[in-house]
């Protein structure tokens, strides 16, 4: 396993998200100018992450990303898991003579390096954000497209009277 760009800023948007957890759907755009992050990259970030069901999409005006399921139960091992590619060391590996052989430790520090993620949740992190005073900004929600809702304003009806001079001869038949 390996801890690479894209799980840092899988991280960071996933914390972000556990900030916003309450309100409406976070866009990738915003994300990506809050955290200078490509948008094209953190589509790709997000498309891992919502295969494995760790975000969910809202389409249309006023969508964006939340969390999956509840910030407590996301661990740092869960988002690593979903972005990063874990293949097999032990098959890919071809035992050389007079080399030393140091995978067993490798692979021992991976492991207990993936058991501590797994007892980072993404609540915590977020907590941990609001403790350093971090405030969450809220966004209005956007009406895109959506014209308010008017009702038609009632006419009175117009008397039956003439409007002119002539009109007013020819109701009394000059």
């Amino acid at each position: 396993m390996r801890l690479s760009t894209r799980g840092r800023f899988a991280i960071t948007a996933m914390i972000d998200l556990a900030l916003r957890e309450k309100g409406y759907p976070v866009p990738l755009s915003d994300l990506a100018l809050r955290h200078g992050i490509s948008l094209s990259y953190l589509e790709q970030v997000f498309a891992k992450l919502r295969q494995h069901s760790l975000v969910e999409s809202t389409r249309g005006p006023g969508g964006g990303y939340a969390l999956g399921f509840r910030g407590d139960s996301i661990t740092v091992a869960d988002i690593i898991g979903a972005i990063e590619e874990v293949g097999d060391p032990q098959g890919a590996r071809k035992a050389r003579v007079g080399v030393l052989d140091t995978q067993a430790l490798w692979d021992s520090l991976n492991s207990a390096v993936f058991e501590h993620m797994k007892t980072i949740t993404l609540k915590s992190l977020a907590d941990d954000q609001r403790a350093h005073g971090f405030q969450v900004k809220e966004r209005r929600k956007t009406t895109k497209g959506v014209m308010p809702v008017t009702l038609p304003t009632r006419q009175m009806p117009r008397p039956m009277v003439p409007n002119s001079v002539f009109a007013l001869g020819q109701s009394f038949g000059l």
